[in-house]
This record gives structure tokens, C-alpha cells and sequence, in this order.
């Protein structure tokens, strides 16, 4: 009897060892039920969707002006796939953990243990750092969200309220509704909120293909448009579409509570979600670069007039778009640091001893009591109540941490969308027959790929420090 993909596999020797008593027990249906997941298929495509796409995809049409037409929708469509595959890669690691407690932590420990504690900070630190973004993206977008709606729905000449024009005001009043969202324990729990979110992505969407057709009154003309046209201002935007696709943090998650967690069922939520991703990004950089040109800039929605209500709703979903993706940074932020700081027994694989089989039985059995989450209420509190104590304290008072979370950013996704996908299959599978070496070998590829973008991108944030103004034009 071997553990394979999270599930106790039965060879032919054990079949004839002779153990009738066993195989009695087994046609009677006392064998342990491993159990089922809650979440369906939609729900876990929403919450991907939603962790991939976040406000970034406002820069796409920035990045396709700095390349041209046809490179932009390649090198999206290339960043999606490569995305995907590492997504693919996880999915097929998670099998080789207990069933349904697959982590990072959990398949690190079967691969590269020692090194299982750091792999969760990075993670730790880099969801940490996007949750603080997010508020700090509220922070400055709703004073400019409520004056537009002000001015729309009441009176052009009258000013909102002094209160209202407080960003620090409003990301105090926004915590009141995260704080019970972060605090939920399963991430299908979320899924409302997707929903929302993905209403909110299609009123982009149709803004900017509207304000194509039927340009707003006051829409700023267009620049230079080019089928290809490389310029310096690629290498910095290229990293946005690269780690716009970054959602490896939520794969475990969505794995473990996803219900007939099948590989056929993973791969089309992986497929759609990364479908629908490059799908929304290539809309959006399309229209948004042949809208506005070489003068588009990095947030396509602000160059539009702001003064008409078509717009300022449009600007209001951005925040609610952002606002329902922070439970999505905090919930693996959570789970990283219970490893971290609160770990509890190691993971333990099921002995292949077949004399064993009836502890094996218990121990599937406690595995299954706990199959979604084993924090405990004290755990969850605690660390629940730092995450979000420490960003919002980290947002309330600082504006900008742009140069920072570049840095986590860089590491932080690389390290989780192409190196630990990549590097943990590729330990994970080099030994076991079923897996075709060439498999195998792109795991490794794709770790290394990962190398190569975190060494050029850390180099060119490093640059940057130094040379601010070397790729500001396009």
C-alpha cells in the first residue's frame, strides 16, 4: 500500500498478501470516506479570478503602448500561459499531501523541508505587503470617487462634506466591512464577494470599449498607435503583466475545498480563470491604447472625464474591486503565518506497512475531521487581528509604499507563480513512474524561468532607485 496524490492506493501485492480479514472490511464499506469539499466549480473560479485580477490591469494599455499592438497581446497571452502552467503544477502537487490540508508548507515539507518555514514567510510577507497596497489604493481613490459622485448627483457647485474627502476617513469605515470578510475561516465564504468583483471587472470593460466608440466630451486625443514599437519604458512594464497573473497563493485553498477536487475539475478552473484574465487584460489594453495612444498613462480609467456619472460609477468599482480582494491577500497571509510562528505537529504520510492499515485508518480519520482548517479559534484570532491591525496602522499613516512593495512584489511573486510551482513538482515527480520526464523537466524550466525574472526584475528595481527617470518615457 503506497500514499500517492493524497490518497492511499492499494498495489496488487497487498491485494493477494492474503489479508482476507482486510478485504472483508473493505466490501463491507468500512473503509475510511475521505472527506468531500464545499465549494463548487464557480465559486472557485471567481475567487481565483478575482485574486488574478486586481487593479494592475488598469497599466495594460500603458504596457501595450510601450510595445506596440502585437507584441502587447503576445507577450499577455504568454505571461497568462506561463501563469497557468505553474497553477497546473500546484494542482498536481497538492495531491501528494494529506488529503484535502495541501499547502505550501505541506508539500515543502515532503520536498525541501528545512526550507518549508521560509517558503511561508515569503508568501507571508508578500500578501502582507499586497493587503497594505490595497488600502492604501482606497485611501487615495475614495476622496476622488465621492467629489465625482458629489458633483454628479448633487450639485456641481457645492462640495462634499470636509469628512468625506478624507482618505484616511474612509479606509477607518472601509475596515468595517473587511474585517468580518478577512476574518472568515474557508475562502469559498468569499465567493459573494467575487460575484461582485466580477460585475465590477465587466463595467470596466465596458467603459473602455464604450468610450472607444463614442468618445466622452473632454476625452484627451490620441497619440502615435503602432502594430510594433518597442520602446525603453517596455522593460519596466513588462513585469506588470508577468505578475499580473499571480493567484498561487489561493490554489491550495480553492484545492482543498473544492468538492470532487478531480484533476479535470482543477484544470478548468485553472483554465477559466486564466482564460477569463487574459481575456479582461487583453479587452482593456486593446481598446485603452487605441482610445488614447502613446498618451495613454498608467491608469486608463483616470484619463477618461471625470464628470460624467458613466465614469465616476466606473471609478467607484475600481475601490470595490480592491475592497472585496483584500480578504483574498489576508486569508493565505493567515495560513503562512500559523505555519510560521503557530505550526503544530509535522505533516505526517501514511505508513506502507500494510499491517499498519488499521492506524492508517485513524490517522485518515483525524485528517478528515480537519480537512479544511486546524486553527484554532485562539490561532485565528490572534493572527487574523495582527494582519489586520498592522496594515491598516501601515496605511493609515504612510501614502506611499510604491518602491517597497515593488520589491515584495518581485520577490514574492516570483517566488510563488514560477520558482515554488516549478521547483517543488519537479522534486515531487522525478521518482515516480507516472509522471512523463518531459513533465518533469518543464517544471524545472519553469522554476528557472523564475530565477531569470526575479534576478532581472530586482536589477531593474535596483536600477530604478538610482535612475527614476530612465524609462518614465514612451
Amino acid at each position: 500500500m503506497v500514499q500517492k496524490y493524497g490518497a492511499v492506493v492499494t498495489t496488487a501485492a497487498d491485494a493477494t498478501s492474503g489479508d482476507s480479514e482486510h478485504s472483508t472490511l473493505l466490501a463491507a464499506g468500512s473503509a475510511p470516506r475521505l472527506k468531500e469539499g464545499h465549494a463548487t466549480i464557480v465559486s472557485s473560479v471567481s475567487n481565483l479570478s478575482n485574486t488574478i485580477i486586481g487593479s494592475g490591469m488598469l497599466t495594460f494599455p500603458l504596457a501595450m503602448a510601450s510595445a506596440g499592438i502585437i507584441p502587447g497581446i503576445i507577450t499577455c497571452i504568454f505571461s497568462g500561459c506561463i501563469g497557468g502552467f505553474g497553477l497546473y503544477l500546484l494542482s498536481l502537487s497538492a495531491r501528494y499531501a494529506p488529503h484535502r490540508r495541501s499547502s505550501f508548507f505541506a508539500v515543502a515539507q515532503l520536498t525541501f523541508p528545512q526550507a518549508a518555514i521560509f517558503f511561508d514567510a515569503a508568501i507571508a510577507v508578500k500578501c502582507f505587503g499586497v493587503s497594505i497596497s490595497y488600502l492604501i489604493i482606497i485611501k487615495s481613490l475614495m476622496p476622488n470617487v465621492v467629489e465625482s459622485l458629489y458633483h454628479d448627483l448633487a450639485s456641481p457647485t457645492t462640495n462634499p462634506p470636509a469628512w468625506a474627502l478624507s482618505g484616511r476617513n474612509w479606509i477607518t469605515l472601509v475596515m468595517v466591512i473587511l474585517v468580518p470578510l478577512a476574518s472568515l475561516r474557508r475562502l469559498d465564504s468569499l465567493r459573494h464577494t467575487s460575484y461582485i468583483v466580477m460585475f465590477a471587472v465587466v463595467y470596466l470593460v465596458i467603459i473602455v470599449i464604450t468610450c472607444y466608440f463614442s468618445p466622452l466630451e473632454g476625452t484627451k486625443p490620441p497619440g502615435d498607435i503602432h502594430l510594433i514599437h518597442f520602446t525603453p519604458s517596455f522593460i519596466s512594464t513588462f513585469p506588470v503583466q508577468v505578475f499580473a497573473f499571480t493567484c498561487a497563493q489561493n490554489l491550495f485553498p480553492i484545492f482543498n475545498e473544492l468538492k470532487t477536487n478531480s484533476q479535470e475539475r482543477m484544470n478548468i478552473v485553472v483554465g477559466t480563470s486564466i482564460g477569463a484574465a487574459i481575456m479582461t487584460y487583453e479587452v482593456i489594453a486593446i481598446f485603452g491604447y487605441l482610445t488614447f495612444g502613446s498618451n495613454v498613462s498608467a491608469n486608463i480609467i483616470a484619463m477618461y472625464p471625470s464628470t460624467s456619472l458613466f465614469i465616476a460609477v466606473g471609478q467607484l468599482a475600481i475601490v470595490i474591486l480592491i475592497m472585496f480582494s483584500y480578504p483574498l491577500q489576508v486569508q493565505p497571509c493567515r495560513i503562512c503565518l500559523d505555519k510560521i510562528f503557530l505550526a503544530g505537529d509535522p505533516i505526517k504520510v501514511p505508513s506502507s506497512d500494510a499491517d499498519d492499515e488499521e492506524e492508517e485508518e485513524e490517522e485518515e480519520e483525524v485528517v478528515d475531521e480537519h480537512a479544511v482548517s486546524d486553527m484554532s479559534f485562539l490561532k485565528h484570532t490572534v493572527l487574523t487581528a495582527g494582519i489586520i491591525g498592522m496594515g491598516f496602522v501601515i496605511a493609515y499613516f504612510v501614502d506611499n509604499l510604491q518602491m517597497v512593495l515593488s520589491f515584495v512584489g518581485t520577490t514574492g511573486s516570483t517566488t510563488i507563480s514560477f520558482i515554488l510551482p516549478g521547483l517543488l513538482f519537479w522534486k515531487l515527480s522525478r521518482e515516480d513512474p507516472s509522471v512523463s520526464r518531459t513533465l518533469n523537466k518543464a517544471a524545472l524550466a519553469l522554476a528557472g524561468y523564475g530565477c531569470c525574472v526575479f534576478v532581472i526584475c530586482l536589477s531593474f528595481n535596483i536600477y530604478q532607485i538610482f535612475n527614476p527617470s530612465a524609462f518614465s518615457s514612451h
